[in-house]
């Protein structure tokens, strides 16, 4: 199972180092990394906003509009364990090249159905199905370099610089796009999309790690889809690891992980919704500056810390700040509930997502990680059901509310049994 130490392994201090604040953004090799992993973030929600309005414009299918959410995450809850099995097998940089190659096939191919006037409902469901497997195939790899980037004691860092670039390339993202769809009109600004995608697969030829180059392992058996009841059997003895997985599906399935759905919604309510849309957009942004804020800001305080408690302590944050969005008549209080709430999501994902990969078993570490990508990116198919079923009961501001709340009781039970699990000895 195991293969002879990379001699460039040697270039790897092994000595316990002194943590440092932004200490990967100090690091030649993963800056370029957390920057370009941003940029792809980018263009797939460049992509999304312009294929969207398309789409929109020339079938005007509510069908089509469920389907692009369910197409987006389906993948992840379906192939999210296979592709960690494929990262600890095979060289991460070539994965990450066929995900960001792919995402460029997909954007040249709608470019193309544009300008041939030949869009047809089915070739538009096989190119939103392929681009949720772009997204599926990225993850476990890229999580996995991390671990090659960042010393152990930094990988929590890693982690949430990584998540605050991609932040970044979210909330720039539509404000691209916007401007890609105004300039250059949809067919050349899809097509112009594709350049977003070229800084992180160039980067993955001159980068001299490989997701395995700390670790030494690489997995030889073979890569099944089966292996994922296998994978949750062996985590489970773990009660931090199916407690930090549990939270990140409560977040997915709640309502608040997509809040953008419900911000129409919200600008009704709070009297925002005229005023050329201004109202509106201030409490998108408000929502995704959170993220990238807060990434930055935890970085430089360490307010919070890498364990159970931060991440219940950020999860219950993100849950009062989802109920209070939903129930206030205040538009400066929604906004700063919004914004609040964005650091809170950054922080209790962050924070999961580094407690799963330090206490993986190093040689499932993919597979584990594929685990929490299935459950926390893989459950919000099921969120746009969340939120259309408590909507119609309750309407959309019920609903949220009621995922907010679900999300604060939900995190504080989680948070209370691995407590109880560790004081009964259980591993913690």
């Amino acid at each position: 199972m195991s293969r002879p130490r990379d001699p460039r392994r040697r270039s790897i201090p092994t000595a316990t180092p002194t943590l440092r604040r932004f200490g990967p953004l100090r690091d030649r090799h993963s800056r370029p990394y957390l920057m370009t992993a941003g940029l792809s973030m980018m263009g797939d929600n460049i992509e999304h906003v312009i294929t969207y309005w398309v789409l929109w414009e020339v079938f005007a299918s509510p069908w089509l509009v469920g389907f692009q959410v369910i197409s987006h995450w389906l993948p992840f809850l379906l192939f999210s364990v296979l592709f960690g099995g494929l990262a600890e097998k095979y060289d991460c940089r070539r994965i990450i090249q066929i995900a960001q190659g792919l995402f460029a096939v997909v954007s040249l191919s709608w470019g193309l159905l544009f300008l041939t006037g030949t869009l047809e409902m089915w070739s538009a469901c096989v190119l939103l199905v392929l681009h949720g497997c772009a997204g599926a195939l990225w993850g476990p790899a890229e999580q996995l370099m991390l671990h090659d980037f960042a010393e152990p004691a930094e990988l929590p860092s890693a982690v949430r610089l990584n998540a605050t670039f991609k932040s970044l390339g979210v909330l720039a993202g539509p404000v691209v796009g916007s401007l890609l769809l105004l300039l250059l009109g949809p067919t050349w600004g899809i097509l112009a999309n594709i350049v977003f995608y070229l800084p992180m697969t160039l980067l993955m030829l001159r980068t001299p790690f490989t997701g395995h180059s700390r670790s030494g392992f690489v997995r030889r058996e073979r890569v099944s889809i089966l292996d994922t009841p296998r994978v949750l059997r062996t985590v489970g003895s773990d009660k931090v690891l199916v407690g930090m997985i549990a939270l990140a599906g409560l977040i997915a399935v709640c309502v608040g992980a997509s809040l953008q759905v419900a911000m129409p919604n919200f600008a009704q309510v709070l009297g925002a919704g005229d005023e050329g849309g201004l109202g509106y957009g201030a409490l998108l942004f408000a929502n995704g500056i959170g993220g990238v804020v807060g990434g930055f800001l935890l970085e430089a305080t360490g307010i919070l810390k890498v364990d159970v408690r931060g991440a219940v302590i950020a999860a219950v944050m993100f849950g009062l700040t989802s109920l209070i969005v939903a129930t206030t008549t205040s538009y400066p209080i929604a906004l700063i509930a919004l914004v609040i709430g964005g650091v809170a999501y950054l922080a209790a994902t962050a924070i999961g997502q580094a407690l799963v990969q330090l206490r993986a078993p190093e040689d499932q570490r993919g597979r584990v990680v594929g685990v929490y990508s299935m459950i926390g990116s893989g459950m919000r198919t099921g969120n746009g059901i969340t939120i259309g079923w408590l909507g119609a009961l309750l309407g959309v501001s019920g609903a949220v509310a009621v995922g907010g709340l679900a999300r604060v009781v939900g995190a504080l039970l989680i948070g209370v049994l691995i407590a109880l699990q560790t004081r009964r000895g259980a591993p913690a």
